[in-house]
C-alpha cells in the first residue's frame, strides 16, 4: 500500500465497484451538504488580508453572513470603517500591534467586535457583533504581511452580548479609555467643519516595551506608562485630551490645530520625553517613543479613518531609522507599499541568482501507522545576513510580479533532489496557481522528472482549492497530464473555497487537505467541529484521504482521530526542518537576471 492510500482504500471514481444501489448512492451525493450552506448555517466566512496591499479576499458567502455586497469592504480600511464605536478592539489593533512575533508558522489570534452594517435601504442598522478568529505571518520585516481568518456573525446565531464598556478613565494611567475616544473624535470632526477648522490627532508608542517587559517584568512595564500617561497630560493644554489608546500606545487629541502646529507639538512631545528618566521600583528608566499624526478633517472624514490613518503613519515611523514622527499624507501608505514591493522583489531575484533557495521538510503523518507517510517541501528565502523568510513573506508579492513560477520551479527541483538521494522519501511541494495554469507547466514537470527517475510515484503535487475553481476544465486538463507522468495530486486549503463536492469528481484528487484556518480552534468552537466532520465525511464518501493542516496540540490530535482523518500536520507532530540549498544543476536551470 503506497504512502498516499487511505485506511479504506481509494478507487478511482470510474473504477468504484457496482454500488447494491445506483439510486441510493445517488440520492446520497444529491443530499450530500454542499460546504457554502454549512458556513451559511452557522453564521461563518472566511477571508484572506493581503495587508501590503490592503486587499480582502471573502469568501463567496460573505453578503449572507455580513449583510453586505463583498465589493464594499474589499480593503481593509473599508472594512475597519464599518467598525462600531463599543467595540473594544479591532482586527486591525489586534493583528497590527500585538506582542507576539511570527518565527515561520503565524501567529494566532481571536477577538470579538461590532460591526455597523447600513442596509441598501439606507435605513439606521443596530451592531452586529462578530468573532474573528484567524493567523497572520509577518513579512519581510517582522510585521505582519498576510492575514487568514474566519468571521462568524454571533449576533445572527443569538450569541451575541454587548461588549463591557468599561469605566471612563483607564486605571492604570487615569486617561480617558480608548472605548469613548470614537465619540469625543466624531464630536470634533463635526465642529471642525462647522468652524472650518482643523484639529489633530496624534498616536504615541512606547519604542521596545517587551524587551523592558522581558529585562524588568511587566508591573516595571506597567509603572513607566502610568508614568508617562501622567507625563502627557501634565503638558497637555486643558482643551487638549490624553487617551490610553492600546497596549503601549497613547492618543492625543489636539484642538486647533493644523499641520505646522502639529509638527511643532510632536517635536515638544519627543523633547519632554527624552529630558528626564522615568522613576520606576527598577531604577530610572529612559523612555523614547515613536509618534504618527493627522490632520483631521482635511485627511481622514470619520473617526476610523482617523485611527487608522495615524496608525499607519505610526508604524511607518518605527520603520524608519532617523525619523521619530510621521505625519499621514494621502500618498504616504501607497509609496511605502510600492517601496515594500519593490525591496521583496529585489530580495527574491537576488536569492534566486545568489542560490539562497532552501527547503524545509514538514512530516505528514498517517493515523493507522502514527509515521511519516510523507513531508511537504516548504520554500525558504535565507537573506544575505542570513535572516530566513518563510512563504507567507514571499508569495503575496511573487504571485504579482510574476516570480512565482522561477520560486515553485527552484523548489521542485531541489524537492526532487532529495528524493534521489533518498529512495526512500515521499514529498509534496505546492504550486501556485499561475505556476499550475501556465501554459508548458506540465512539459516542465516531465523534463525534470527525466532527470530524476524513479521520482514520478513519490511525488504530490498540491494546489489550492481556490486555484482548481478559477477554470474548473483547464485545471482538469493539468490534473490529467500530471497523473499521466505518475504523480499525484492533493488539494490544499480545502474549506476555504466552498465549492460543491462535485467539483472534486471532475478533478479526480488523490488527496484532500482542510484549511488549518478550520483545525486550529477546534476543540474550541463547536462551529469548527461541525464544519470538519462534515468535511471528513463526504470526503470519506468519495473515497478521498483527508490531511487536516495546523494541528498543534494532543486534544485537537486526538478528536481527528476519532474522526479517523487519514493524515496529520502540524507542529504537534513536527516542524518544518529546513535543509541547506544544495547546487542542483539542471540542464534547464532559470536565471532571474
Amino acid at each position: 500500500m503506497s504512502p498516499l492510500d487511505p485506511c479504506i482504500a481509494r478507487c478511482p471514481v470510474n473504477d468504484r465497484p457496482a454500488s447494491p444501489s445506483r439510486q441510493i448512492d445517488n440520492q446520497i451525493n444529491a443530499f450530500a451538504p454542499n460546504p457554502v450552506d454549512i458556513l451559511n448555517s452557522i453564521g461563518a466566512v472566511v477571508y484572506t488580508w493581503d495587508v501590503a496591499s490592503d486587499q480582502i479576499t471573502w469568501g463567496p458567502n460573505a453578503e449572507q453572513v455580513l449583510g453586505i455586497i463583498p465589493k464594499s469592504i474589499g480593503s481593509g480600511a473599508a472594512f475597519h470603517e464599518l467598525l462600531s464605536m463599543d467595540s473594544p478592539t479591532s482586527r486591525f489593533d489586534s493583528v497590527m500591534h500585538g506582542t507576539e512575533s511570527d518565527t515561520g508558522a503565524g501567529v494566532t489570534f481571536s477577538i470579538q467586535y461590532g460591526l455597523r452594517i447600513v442596509p441598501l435601504s439606507g435605513e439606521r442598522a443596530p451592531t452586529i457583533w462578530v468573532d474573528d478568529t484567524g493567523r497572520w505571518f509577518a513579512d519581510q520585516s517582522g510585521r505582519p504581511g498576510l492575514v487568514h481568518g474566519v468571521i462568524r456573525n454571533l449576533s445572527a446565531l443569538g450569541l451575541a452580548h454587548p461588549v463591557g464598556h468599561g469605566n471612563r478613565f483607564d486605571a492604570q494611567t487615569s486617561a480617558l479609555s480608548r472605548t469613548r475616544l470614537a465619540d469625543q473624535i466624531t464630536r470634533q470632526i463635526e465642529n471642525a467643519r462647522r468652524r472650518q477648522s482643523t484639529f489633530a490627532f496624534l498616536l504615541l508608542a512606547i519604542d521596545d516595551l517587551p524587551a523592558l517587559n522581558q529585562r524588568y517584568g511587566f508591573d516595571v512595564g506597567d509603572e513607566l506608562l502610568a508614568s508617562l500617561g501622567q507625563r502627557l497630560r501634565g503638558q497637555m493644554r486643558i482643551t487638549d485630551t490624553v487617551v490610553r489608546y492600546a497596549g503601549n500606545r497613547f492618543a492625543m487629541v489636539l484642538e486647533c490645530c493644523d499641520q505646522a502646529k502639529l509638527i511643532a507639538a510632536a517635536e515638544r512631545i519627543e523633547r519632554i520625553v527624552a529630558e528626564s528618566p522615568f522613576n520606576t521600583t527598577a531604577g530610572p528608566l529612559p523612555c523614547k517613543i515613536r509618534m504618527g499624526g493627522v490632520v483631521a478633517p482635511v485627511d481622514a472624514r470619520n473617526a476610523q479613518a482617523v485611527f487608522q490613518n495615524a496608525e499607519e503613519a505610526l508604524t511607518i515611523s518605527k520603520s524608519r531609522a532617523t525619523e521619530r514622527f510621521v505625519k499621514y499624507e494621502p500618498s504616504l501608505a501607497l509609496n511605502d507599499q510600492r517601496r515594500r514591493t519593490q525591496f521583496m522583489v529585489d530580495t527574491i531575484v537576488e536569492a534566486l541568482n545568489d542560490r539562497r533557495i532552501s527547503i524545509a521538510m514538514q512530516p505528514i503523518i498517517a493515523r493507522a501507522t502514527g509515521e511519516p507517510a510523507l513531508h511537504e517541501a516548504l520554500l525558504r528565502l535565507r537573506l544575505e545576513g542570513g535572516e530566513v523568510l518563510s512563504p507567507a513573506n514571499i508569495f503575496p508579492v511573487a504571485e504579482k510580479t510574476e516570480l512565482v513560477q522561477m520560486l515553485d520551479r527552484r523548489v521542485l527541483e531541489l524537492a526532487l533532489a532529495r528524493m534521489s538521494a533518498d529512495p526512500s522519501l515521499h514529498v509534496s511541494v505546492n504550486m501556485s496557481g499561475k505556476t499550475v495554469h501556465g501554459v508548458r507547466w506540465v512539459d516542465d514537470v516531465a523534463s525534470l522528472l527525466r532527470l530524476h527517475p524513479g521520482c514520478a510515484e513519490r511525488l504530490v503535487i498540491e494546489f489550492t482549492e481556490t486555484c482548481a475553481i478559477e477554470d474548473i476544465e483547464a485545471t482538469a486538463h493539468v490534473i490529467s497530464g500530471i497523473k499521466a507522468l505518475g504523480v499525484k495530486v492533493a488539494m490544499d486549503d480545502f474549506g476555504a473555497g466552498h465549492k460543491s463536492f462535485r467539483n472534486l469528481r471532475r478533478l479526480d484528487i488523490d488527496m484532500l487537505k482542510i484549511d488549518g484556518a478550520f483545525i486550529q480552534n477546534l476543540t474550541r468552537s463547536a462551529d469548527d467541529r461541525f464544519f470538519v466532520r462534515t468535511l471528513i465525511d463526504l470526503a470519506r464518501h468519495l473515497s478521498i484521504p483527508v490531511v487536516a493542516e495546523w494541528v498543534e496540540d494532543k486534544d485537537t490530535a486526538d478528536l481527528l482521530s476519532e474522526w479517523q482523518v487519514d493524515y496529520f500536520q502540524g507542529d504537534y507532530f513536527g516542524s518544518a526542518q529546513e535543509l541547506p540549498a544544495d547546487d542542483v544543476g539542471t540542464a534547464s536551470q532559470m536565471s532571474a537576471a
